[in-house]
């Protein structure tokens, strides 16, 4: 059938509405998820083709939706010669869906071909348009592939050349299975391999596989399975299976040539067998990839060396195809299968087992320079990254990604066509983007190079760890090339015949050119005594240098220090030089590593100079120890299975174990061992933590020993996190101790069960044996709450992580049981009991009952339940009693016991009730009296000590208003201005990070002149038209879908492109204004630039900051800070909520600590401790305030510290951890412990007040990875709930802590506080008025140029528009300036200054900037006692500021204008000093994705203004272009 004759078929199948799946979510950038199971993908350069088993989609390359076309239709007349399929809404009835086998995007001809089956019936391919594929070009019912859903198949492009041109055919190998039944209405598919056409001009047309040699294909002699297959050059190769019946398998390989034709390309078979173990036999191929850069023509395979699919490896061959021999002669496969014989065919021998690890499921082979780099997915959801290097030796594993469950890895992965630092994982249901490489996340050249990571490089120029490619310039260092190294820097120690002493240093990296060529050594001795250094000429990577005495210090050596200079890039390695042959002693594993660590050589005599001995340590670790010790042997490990998170309270098992000191966990190949301390050791067991793991798999144990010499061998397993499902009953009463049972995975890990709302834990030990469970049971825990219901999210702890449940429970009050009847029935005893009706669904099973009889118990057996509205029955009886009636009867549930009595005779109860009611009258009446006495005395005291609080709290208030002063600017320091590129891009880009980062050039690359290409340049030309330009404007904002984020981007980018011509920018930005101002000029020209809706708005925001840095920093910049310097160390002297961030010292309500707690003000004298051996520093005075939490002490410990010596502290703050000097020892001071308050659910963070610090106690500070404490914590703030986990100063709940805490039942009133805005306010109001008057101050009586220019263009067009009302002029110069730029340099500091904003900083910050916008403001504004303070705060000075800022306009209108020559000179001069610190480039390149998005509209709107066809062809050039580049990318 001809694509010529589909017309009608392209017709109807236009008719096709594409229905969105309400299953399918976007969660995340780089992720994706699917209704149904994955059944094939593929990557065409910039695009993802995914066929599942309801949809086929189309996403572009970072995973975003493209289109999606149903697979769901009406097959009319499945038997008939010509079938039809329609496809149908997902809503609608369907009777088929057509499943998806063969799945081929065929760049050339821009199809994409879909081959596959219906459910009921038979083959069936498509065509479909590469770019959309809800556009079906042509389809036929044919039988391309294999005719089952799943099959062992595969099918791929190959290109033949015959004499004229290429040819592309579809090669399908399908699986061959004798045992598997065939469709009785289908062909049948008799080939395993063979060729099909692509298109109409093949002979035969589209989908046929015949030609005039009717060759058949390829056949199996038996079963075959096939795996992979690809062709590079002219060779096809292909991989297979071959089942047996000894349950032996065979892996071959196939070998097909191009040789013009489709019947000699498979004439051409030739094979081979690759033997993975002896004989090739028992091993099953699983997933392959090619190695490229050959040859030889290297492969990688994951096998299964015991035929299932645990025990994998990962294997590599040399497939060179072997072409000497005759084709068509293999003993399993043949084209022409008659009886001759047929010869084994060579066995191919593996080159090296590259990795072992357990369900390994598929493999993608990456090269980086002379690194090759596997990408591995596992069945239990990992992907691992691999590194090989030229001698097959391989790196650390990486784990990339992994999983909290086992979700199998699909058995292909892709890489990232587009940039080729992601790998496309997909999964059953979802595919995830994954990086290559965390480059990034490595701060220091050290991290950077200890990676071992060939795709990352210390980049000189922008000081970081990026990509190769993203170092713009040569200067830039990483991983040599050959193979792994311990260290950056090694160095040997050499003596030579003369006695004359050699240090040779060698740097282990490899480098580019510009780092090669700036090469330099420095030696630096550091010595009491005189010693002299010779240095030879550095080569890289050796730096030389001889010592003029021959003789070192005998003991303590000679201190070396080397300085290295790669290019830009420094390092510093200091050395200690010891005589070699004075390092003596017996010959031990701890001399022999001394010696090597000395850089001297290890002989069988003891140590000696480097080129004596072996300088490897690996010689060390065969030695033995010289301390005297047992050699220990465990026996078992309890338990060996954990989930990645670890284990706590591990048991170890074994003999001789008093001496060892810690547990070494080591992952596969070497990689760096975890160790874990030990205790409870009692010399047969001893018990550790098992720590959590990066991946899963696999580790060796070992025990250590005071030595360091590691015995025994063991294995623990790492698999993944428990995960819940379902919890049976959902509910429990209030006193716990309900049967509940979890359904979910890998249960058996669990440790603990919590429930919040219950302050009880549920420690498990049932499961001893660690079997697999997927239902756990337990007893819940008794609510703190024994009131009213709430619902409890249920938490599994495993190890130190706390995984929550995604259903919860809900805790109900205690069943109530009202009453009971006893009847005697023959030889037994009914009970009914009748308990008040509840939402807890209490079972029969859950309730134990006995009557009471004489004080003794007699068993009743629960028979039945029975339920109305009201009442719950519960029906049991006692059997075999010769008592006939029970008065009193006993109920168990859980574990409460309740007591059940029959009523006595009403009538006499009625006749003492009566009696009683007087007596009970009197008394009521004497106890209410005396109560109303004592509740009027309690009430007058409590409001006596509540006068007595607000009194204090208002005259506090008042003193601190009245002695404020503003002492506040002590160490300030040095200001850190952001340079002009940062600041801009922020300003253009403060919502969009990676055009930020992307259209900025780093250091090192602002010098360099980069030259366009054809494109760009283009492009480049095109913007520089303004009749262009406009219309594109005009155009674009016409669209409804482009939005205002585009508009932002878009004016910011243009900003960019544009920025080494400002005076184009500008004239072009004049056009647009006087555009939008007519736009506005019948409507509100009030309303004119108030908001940023238009291109043009946002670029005024980008001009305005261009134009006035200059201004920004050497005039506002200084006083902006140290208004921003004073309202944090105002907010310092009092506290800080660190939960909710709100403090007592703030100018915002919003962020008042209202609440905030007495509090005092302490100094304390911090010790450092220097080294590892005890030694602390000279001690420095700190402030604190008692009710900081220990975290917060940290941060003013670090501030104080950074300020009082000019640089921070060596450790990170999550890495400090601090001690309280206490009856002479150390007690650690931490955020949490078990002496922390809790309020129902909630955790007080602990404080200085909690641990009793009095003032000018002693603190020292330590370091995590120095003195590890002995229960580690990480940061509180890194758990996703701390904000519902914990409190610090703020109650989570008043009226409960009312009856725990005395100390609380202060009542605070926020009016009270108001006054701590006000004392904010005096304090920083210097600086407050110091900033704005710089910024409508006038220096040199001149305003800056760009606001001169600006402001009379506004006059001017005013004049135009014949507008006299003098407040639209001031509207818009207002929302020109402060408006558009002042208000967003003062509520964004970071974007001028290096620094973080704090939520708290940002409520003031807001403040202020209210009353800044307030001084522009012309109505007068009626203030009153409901007025929002940030209203009220600044009411007095706003009068003030307007006459100001009436000064300040006036004074701009009566300046001199300003000529256009000199402003065209002065924009000239802002660019010349800014050039090429943008990538023009990268901005061009985001144009023109709106310009291709929009292509259409923009000609239709220049053809509308009249444009030249000079102009349009101009713009249709450059679309040709970059489509030319794009298709060169793909190429």
């Amino acid at each position: 059938m001809s694509y010529h004759c589909c017309t009608m078929v392209v017709l109807l199948s236009a008719l096709f509405i594409l229905w969105g799946e309400t299953g399918l979510c976007l969660e995340q950038e780089g992720e994706f998820h699917f209704k149904g199971d994955i059944r094939h993908f593929s990557v065409a350069y910039n695009t993802v083709y995914i066929a599942t088993e309801r949809r086929l989609y189309q996403l572009s390359h970072d995973l975003t939706l493209v289109q999606s076309l149903t697979q769901r239709g009406i097959l009319i007349d499945p038997l008939s010669y010509n079938p039809q399929f329609n496809r149908v809404s997902e809503t609608d009835m369907w009777n088929t869906t057509f499943s998806v086998n063969v799945l081929l995007p065929l760049v050339a001809d821009e199809n994409l071909i879909t081959c596959g089956v219906f459910d009921s019936g038979c083959g069936y391919c498509e065509v479909l348009d590469l770019k959309n594929v809800s556009n079906v070009l042509y389809k036929e019912h044919i039988q391309v592939g294999s005719l089952w859903r799943s099959s062992a198949s595969v099918s791929f492009l190959v290109n033949v050349e015959t004499r004229t041109r290429t040819e592309t055919y579809i090669l399908a190998a399908v699986q061959q299975d004798r045992d598997k039944p065939s469709k009785a209405s289908c062909p049948p598919v008799s080939h395993a391999v063979q060729l099909y056409n692509t298109n109409d001009k093949q002979m035969g047309q589209i989908f046929s596989f015949n030609t005039n040699e009717k060759v058949p294909g390829i056949q199996s002699v038996g079963d075959v399975e096939f795996v992979d297959g690809f062709q590079i050059n002219s060779i096809i190769y292909l991989f297979s299976n071959l089942p047996s019946g000894d349950q032996n398998n065979k892996v071959r390989l196939l070998w097909l040539k191009d040789e013009k034709y489709k019947p000699q390309t498979l004439k051409s078979l030739r094979g081979a067998t690759l033997s993975v173990s002896d004989g090739g036999r028992g091993c099953r191929l699983i997933a392959s990839s090619v190695i490229p850069g050959g040859p030889p023509m290297l492969w990688i395979g994951v096998f299964s060396v015991d035929g299932g699919q645990t025990n994998t490896e990962l294997v590599l061959f040399d497939i060179s195809p072997d072409l000497s021999g005759g084709t068509d002669t293999d003993p399993d496969f043949c084209v022409e299968c008659g009886n001759r014989d047929r010869p084994e065919p060579k066995t191919l021998r593996p080159e090296k087992v590259i990795f072992r690890q357990d369900f390994m499921t598929s493999v993608l082979a990456v090269r980086q320079k002379e690194w090759t780099v596997l990408f591995i997915g596992t069945g239990d959801g990992q992907l691992i990254k691999l590194s090989v290097d030229k001698n097959y030796q391989t790196m650390c594993p990486t784990v990339l990604y992994k999983t909290s469950d086992d979700r199998k890895v699909f058995s292909k992965l892709h890489l990232d066509q587009v940039d080729l630092k992601h790998v496309y994982v997909p999964f059953q249901n979802q595919i995830n983007r994954v990086p290559v490489s965390k480059c990034s996340t490595y701060k220091t050249l050290q991290d950077c190079w200890s990676a071992q990571d060939p795709y990352c490089v210390w980049c000189g120029s922008k000081n970081s760890c990026t990509f190769e490619e993203d170092c713009q310039d040569s200067d830039w260092l990483s991983i040599p090339d050959d193979s792994q190294q311990n260290k950056m820097v090694s160095y040997k120690v050499a003596q030579d015949q003369t006695g004359q002493i050699t240090l040779n240093i060698q740097m282990h990296v490899t480098v580019g050119k510009d780092a090669s060529s700036n090469f330099a050594c420095q030696f630096s001795p550091s010595s009491s005594e005189r010693f002299e250094m010779k240095q030879l000429p550095p080569k890289f990577p050796h730096c030389t240098s001889i010592l003029k005495d021959s003789t070192l210090p005998a003991r303590a050596g000679l201190p070396v220090t080397v300085k290295i200079r790669l290019g830009t890039t420094s390092v510093e390695e200091r050395l200690n030089l010891l005589n070699c042959t004075n390092i003596r002693g017996p010959p031990t594993s701890v001399l022999c590593r001394k010696c090597i660590m000395a850089g001297c050589g290890w002989t069988a005599n003891g140590c000696s100079w480097a080129k004596e001995g072996v300088g490897n340590d690996s010689v060390c670790q065969k030695m033995e120890s010289w301390m005297n010790f047992s050699r220990p042997e465990i026996s078992s490990i309890t338990p060996s299975v954990v989930s990645f998170y670890g284990r706590n309270h591990a048991v170890l098992s074994g003999s001789n174990l008093s001496s060892v000191i810690g547990v070494r966990i080591q992952a596969a190949m070497d990689c760096t061992p975890q160790e874990s301390p030990v205790w409870n050791n009692t010399g047969k067991h001893l018990t550790f933590h098992i720590p959590s793991a990066e991946n899963k798999g696999v580790v060796k144990v070992c025990i250590l020993l005071p030595d360091g010499s590691c015995h025994g061998s063991a294995k623990i397993t790492y698999r993944s996190a428990p995960s819940c499902s379902n919890i049976s009953p959902n509910s429990s009463w209030a006193s716990g101790q309900r049967k509940i049972t979890i359904q979910g995975s890998f249960l058996e890990f669990v440790e603990i069960i919590q429930h919040s709302g219950a302050p009880q834990e549920v420690t498990l030990s049932g499961n001893i044996n660690y079997e697999p469970l997927q239902n756990l049971t337990y007893h819940s825990p008794a609510a703190g709450n024994t009131r009213g219901t709430f619902s409890s999210t249920l938490y599994l702890k495993v190890a130190n992580k706390s995984l929550a449940c995604s259903t919860g429970i809900t805790y109900y009050p205690d069943p109530e049981f009202t009453t009971f009847a006893s009847t005697k029935t023959g030889d037994d005893v009914r009970i009914t009991i009748q308990k008040k009706a509840d939402k807890l669904g209490m079972t029969k099973e859950e309730l134990s009952v006995w009557g009471i009889h004489e004080e003794k118990l007699h068993p009743c057996i629960m028979t039945e339940k029975d339920t109305n509205e009201e009442t719950e029955f519960f029906i049991c009886e006692i059997q075999g009693t010769p008592i006939t009636k029970f008065r009193e009867i006993k109920i168990q549930y859980g574990d409460q016991k309740v007591t059940l009595n029959t009523s006595s005779n009403p009538y006499l109860l009625m006749l003492i009730f009566l009696l009683l009611i007087p007596c009970i009258i009197v008394g009521v009446v004497i106890f209410y009296q005396s109560k109303q006495k004592k509740l009027a005395a309690k009430m007058n005291k409590i409001m006596e000590d509540l006068e007595l609080d607000i009194r204090n709290d208002i005259r506090q208030g008042f003193v601190d208003l009245q002695t404020e002063k503003a002492d506040l600017m002590e160490n300030v320091g040095a200001i850190p201005f952001l340079d002009y590129k940062h600041f801009a891009s922020r300003t253009f880009f403060p919502e969009s990070e990676s055009l930020m980062k992307m259209c900025i050039r780093d250091i090192g690359q602002d010098a360099v002149k980069v030259q366009l290409d054809e494109s760009y340049k283009g492009l480049s030309k095109l913007i520089q038209d303004q009749l262009f330009l406009t219309s594109m404007v005009h155009a674009l904002e016409e669209q409804k879908s482009f939005t205002i984020k585009d508009k932002c981007a878009m004016a910011s980018l243009l900003t960019v492109a544009l920025h080494n011509n400002l005076s184009y920018l500008t004239e072009v930005m004049e056009t647009l204004l006087k555009d939008l101002m007519q736009q506005n000029s019948n409507t509100q020209p009030k309303l004119l630039l108030r908001r940023t809706e238009s291109i043009v708005e946002k670029l005024l925001t980008n001009w305005m900051s261009i134009c006035l840095y200059g201004f920004l920093r050497e005039t506002v910049g200084q006083h902006l800070f140290l208004m921003v310097s004073a309202l944090t160390q105002q907010t310092a002297k009092g506290p800080v909520d660190c939960v909710t961030e709100k403090a007592l010292y703030t100018l915002s309500e919003d962020w008042l600590l209202w609440q905030a707690p007495d509090f005092t003000s302490l100094k304390l004298k911090v010790l450092f401790a220097v080294g590892s051996d005890g030694e602390v520093s000279e001690p420095l005075e700190v402030g604190a305030l008692s009710c900081d939490s220990i975290e917060q002490v940290k941060e003013k410990i670090l501030s104080t510290f950074k300020a009082k010596f000019g640089f921070p502290y060596n450790t990170a703050l999550r890495d400090v951890c601090i001690e309280f000097e206490k009856d002479g020892s150390f007690a650690p001071l931490e955020e949490v412990d078990s002496s922390s308050e809790v309020i129902g659910e909630v955790m007080m963070l602990n404080t200085l007040k909690h641990y009793k610090v009095p003032d000018g106690a002693t603190i020292k500070v330590l370091s995590r990875k120095i003195h590890p404490p002995l229960s580690p914590q990480g940061s509180l703030k890194d758990d996703e709930n701390f904000s519902g986990k914990y409190f610090h100063l703020i109650d989570p709940d008043v009226d409960e802590d009312q009856r725990k805490n005395p100390e609380r039942k202060k009542l605070k009133l926020k009016e009270v506080h108001l006054t701590k805005l006000l004392s904010t306010k005096v304090a920083v109001h210097s600086y407050v008025e110091n900033l704005f008057k710089s910024i409508w101050g006038m220096p040199h009586c001149k305003a800056p140029h760009a606001v001169k220019y600006f402001f009379d263009f506004l006059d001017a067009q005013a004049d135009n528009m014949k507008i006299t009302d003098p407040d639209v002029l001031h509207i818009w110069k207002t929302n020109s300036l402060p408006l558009r730029f002042w208000i967003n340099i003062l509520k964004n500091p970071q974007f001028v200054f290096d620094i973080e904003k704090t939520p708290n900083l940002d409520g003031c910050l807001s403040v202020i900037a209210q009353a800044f916008m307030d001084s522009f403001s012309l109505s007068e504004i009626q203030l009153g006692k409901h007025a929002p303070t940030n209203k009220l705060l600044y009411a007095k000075d706003i009068p003030k500021f307007k006459q100001e800022v009436r000064l300040y306009y006036k004074q701009i209108r009566d300046q001199p204008p300003i000529t256009h020559s000199e402003f065209r000179d002065f924009l000239l001069e802002e660019s010349k000093k800014h050039v090429n610190e943008f990538n023009e480039a990268a901005a061009l390149k985001e144009l023109f994705k709106f310009i291709r998005r929009y292509f259409t509209e923009i000609k239709e709107k220049l053809d509308q203004n009249g444009a030249p066809a000079e102009l349009t062809e101009q713009l249709h050039e450059v679309k040709n272009l970059f489509d030319g580049l794009k298709s060169c990318s793909w190429d």
